[in-house]
């Protein structure tokens, strides 16, 4: 497998990722890849040869080997390194869908009108395959360490082991080829893969609480300007028709039309015939 190739088209998801993700990708490399490519492939080799067991019978060694080692370390260790690091091409993908997007709205538009204020930045779709590619990593992670626990019953590797199954004669003793070596790196190579599911952990906690955060802060500022708007509404002259007035105000308030037509014609008229008949002289008393 070139490593070389798989490093190049990895690197395009560095620039998409979060803290979180970078550290992730850094651990993959240097823990994992690095680890696997320079020192794994050499402890394991063609562990089978180094496989010996205590009888000539032909077949025994194989069949024994097959038993205790149904998949290789080495092997299972590049699959979940290959099916792990998959979902990060989800992200370059979308970013690459978002892109073509893009130009073909600029080829259509011009070129000064934009459909992506930045085709990589994690907001709508492209947050939800990120979040998406995060829980795919966490359960292929914890699925290949189940299946390797699984398989071999544990993640200690012993020096020797029992072996009864046909064509073997009897119980049969067989040695496993450096089993010190391939312990540590077993024990090296699941923490490793822990570390990378907490980092995993750590990101979508992040990525889901500052989505949380940015959510709430657009509440509060679209509740602050809903109310800085009812308060310039009420402040206008123009607007206030359903305010409540006092009764202080309204005597304060000239009289309108109505209230200075109906109360007042008709008592001043009638003061006004009392001072005419005061004033006129009293004809009959002079008669």
């Amino acid at each position: 497998m070139d490593w070389k190739t798989f490093q190049a088209l990895l690197s395009g998801v560095n620039k998409y990722s979060t803290a979180f993700g970078r550290v992730w990708l850094s651990v993959v490399f240097v823990f994992r890849v690095m680890v696997y490519v320079v020192a794994a492939e050499r402890v394991w080799g063609d562990e089978q040869k180094d496989f010996d067991c205590n009888t000539k019978q032909p077949g025994c060694a194989n069949v024994c080997y097959d038993h205790f080692f149904p998949i290789s370390h080495i092997r299972l260790w590049a699959l979940q390194l290959i099916f792990v690091t998959c979902p990060s091409f989800m992200v370059v993908m979308h970013v690459a869908y978002r892109d073509d997007r893009e130009r073909k709205y600029r080829a259509k538009h011009g070129d000064t009108s934009k459909l992506y204020n930045n085709t990589g930045k994690k907001h709508g779709g492209l947050w939800w395959t990120y979040l998406v590619s995060l829980f795919v990593k966490t359960g292929i992670e914890v699925s290949f360490l189940y299946i390797l626990h699984h398989v071999y019953d544990s993640f200690y590797l012993p020096r020797l082991v029992k072996c009864e199954v046909s064509p073997c004669p009897n119980q049969v003793d067989c040695y496993i080829g450096h089993p010190t070596e391939k312990k540590v790196f077993t024990y090296f190579m699941v923490g490793a893969s822990a570390l990378c599911i907490v980092l995993n952990i750590c990101e979508i906690i992040y990525l889901i609480s500052k989505r949380i955060v940015r959510c709430a802060n657009k509440v509060k500022r679209r509740n602050r300007n809903m109310a800085v708007h009812h308060e310039n509404y009420n402040d206008d002259p123009f607007n206030n028709c359903n305010l409540p007035v006092s009764k202080v105000d309204i005597k304060e308030k000239p009289p309108s039309f109505n209230s200075a037509y109906k109360p007042s014609f008709r008592p001043s008229g009638l003061r006004l015939e009392e001072k005419i008949r005061a004033s006129a002289p009293n004809l009959s008393s002079t008669s």
